[in-house]
C-alpha cells in the first residue's frame, strides 16, 4: 500500500497533538485517502527532553536531516515566531514537499509568498489552524466564496483574552488576576502580549482578509486595541446594562477600502458573540446570498488546533493538482457613507460637566461611568484633548437603564 510519509515540526501542544492524533485516527485516515499516514520524522528543539515519539520516528534538532529522507510527502509546521520557520517551510516546498501550517505570525507575513513558491513546485499549502483552532472558518468561507459574496466578517479569534474577560466577570477579579490564571492554565504565555494587546488576533484577520477579499488592508490603518485598558470596575458597569465585553476581530470591504478593527466591544444577550465564553472561539461570516452564518467553538488547545491540521493533511493529499490559494478577486464593495453614523459608547475619564452639541449623555451607569451617543469621528477628537479617556462601542441597539433616556439627560 501507498504510504504518505509525514514531517512534523515542533513537538509542543500543537505539534504532540497531530502526533498522537495520527496514531490515534490511522484507520480514519487511511480510509479517506486510500493510503497509510506515517510520522517519518519529528524536529526538536531539546533532544535530552524525553518523548513518547515511537523509536522508528527521525528525531532531529536538524532540519537538513529531515529533507535529506529518502521519501518526505508532507511537512507539518507547529513552531511559532516569523524565523526560522518561514525559510524552513520554503525549503520543504522546494524539495517538493506539500506543507501545513499552524503559524498565523509567520503566515500573516508571508503566506502569499509561501502559496506562490508551493504553485511554481505543483504542491499544496494547508494553512487552516492558522485561524480560530478546530473551527473550520476557513474551508467555510472557501465553499461561500463559490458564489455568495462575503461582505463581513467578525469573530472573537483569541482564546486567552476571551477567558481574561470571562473571568474577570464571573469571578470578579481583576485583569491581573485572571491573566495569572490564565497562565497556569496554560492558555497565556509567560509574555502574553501577542493575546491581550490584540496581535494575535491582527495576524488572523489579515489572514481572513486576504481569503475573503483578495486582499489586505493598510495594516498601520488597522485599529488594534487589546483588552488591558478594561477594569473590574468597567466590567460591573456593563453588567447593570445587561452588556459583555468581547475582545472583537472585524473585516469588511467599504467602497474600495478594506476596513480591519480588532477592539474590545460590547455586546447584548441578542448577539451571537455574548455566550461565547471561556476559550471558545466564534466566527460570524456575511454574504449576500446565504446572510450570517455564525461558528463557535474551541478556539486553541492540543486536540482542536490538531483537528484542523489533519482536515488540511487529508486535503493537501486529495489535491495534488489543487493549489490552495487565496482569492484573487474581492468580493462586492460595500457602499461608504461619508457621513459618520452616532452611535453609543460606554465611557470613562469624561467629566460630567463636558458639555458639547455633537454629544448626547444617554446614561451614567456608575461613578465615572457613563453611556454617550456621538460619531466615533468626535469621540476621537475629544480623546485627542483628554487622554484620559477611555471609550468602548456598544454594538446593536441600546436601551437606557431605568430611567428614559430624556430624563437621563435632563439629569446630566
Amino acid at each position: 500500500m501507498t504510504v504518505v510519509k509525514v514531517a512534523i515540526l515542533g513537538f509542543g501542544t500543537v505539534g504532540e497533538g497531530v502526533y498522537r492524533t495520527i496514531q490515534s485516527h490511522a484507520e480514519e485516515l487511511e480510509s479517506a485517502l486510500g493510503k497509510k499516514v506515517e510520522v517519518a520524522a519529528v524536529l526538536i528543539k531539546n533532544k535530552q527532553r524525553e518523548r513518547n515519539i515511537h523509536k522508528e520516528v527521525l528525531v532531529t534538532t536538524d532540519f537538513e536531516e529531515i529533507l535529506r529522507l529518502p521519501k518526505l510527502d508532507i511537512v507539518i509546521e507547529a513552531i511559532v515566531n516569523r524565523e526560522p520557520t518561514f525559510t524552513i517551510l520554503q525549503k520543504a516546498i522546494e524539495r517538493g514537499c506539500h506543507i501545513i501550517t499552524a503559524n498565523k505570525e509567520m503566515f500573516a507575513h508571508h503566506g502569499k509568498q509561501l502559496i506562490e513558491l508551493a504553485e511554481q513546485n505543483n504542491v499544496s499549502v494547508g494553512f487552516e489552524a492558522t485561524v480560530a483552532g478546530g473551527i473550520p472558518v476557513i474551508q467555510t468561507l472557501r465553499q461561500l466564496l463559490k458564489v455568495n459574496r462575503v461582505q463581513q466578517i467578525q469573530g472573537i479569534l483569541n482564546g486567552t483574552s476571551n477567558f481574561i474577560l470571562t473571568e474577570m466577570r464571573d469571578k470578579k477579579w481583576s485583569f491581573a488576576e485572571a491573566l495569572l490564571q490564565a497562565q497556569k492554565n496554560g492558555y497565556a504565555e509567560a509574555d502574553p502580549t501577542n493575546d491581550v494587546e490584540g496581535f494575535d488576533a491582527f495576524y488572523k484577520t489579515m489572514i481572513l482578509s486576504r481569503i475573503a477579499f483578495g486582499e489586505e488592508p493598510n495594516w498601520q490603518e488597522v485599529e488594534r486595541e487589546g483588552i488591558t485598558s478594561i477594569t473590574s470596575e468597567l466590567i460591573g458597569a456593563a453588567e447593570k446594562l445587561g452588556l459583555r465585553f468581547k475582545h472583537l476581530a472585524s473585516i469588511s470591504k467599504e467602497g474600495s477600502q478594506i476596513k480591519g478593527t480588532v477592539k474590545p466591544v460590547l455586546v447584548g444577550n441578542e448577539n451571537p458573540f455574548y455566550h461565547v465564553e471561556g476559550v471558545e472561539n466564534a466566527v460570524s461570516l456575511h454574504s449576500d446570498i446565504v446572510g450570517r452564518i455564525t461558528l463557535q467553538g474551541p478556539g486553541a488547545g492540543m486536540f482542536p488546533t490538531a483537528s484542523a491540521v489533519i482536515e488540511d493533511l487529508v486535503y493537501v493529499s486529495q489535491n495534488d493538482a489543487i493549489k490552495r490559494s487565496f482569492k484573487s478577486t474581492a468580493s462586492a464593495a460595500v457602499e461608504q457613507s461619508k457621513v459618520q453614523p452616532k452611535e453609543f459608547w460606554l465611557v470613562t475619564g469624561l467629566a460630567k460637566t463636558y458639555s458639547n452639541p455633537s454629544i448626547t449623555w444617554i446614561d451614567e451607569v456608575s461613578k465615572g461611568v457613563f453611556v454617550i451617543k456621538a460619531s466615533k469621528k468626535d469621540l476621537e477628537k475629544l480623546v485627542k484633548q483628554q487622554e484620559t479617556i477611555f471609550y468602548f462601542s456598544i454594538l446593536g441597539e441600546y436601551e437606557p437603564a431605568i430611567a428614559s433616556t430624556e430624563e437621563k439627560v435632563s439629569a446630566l
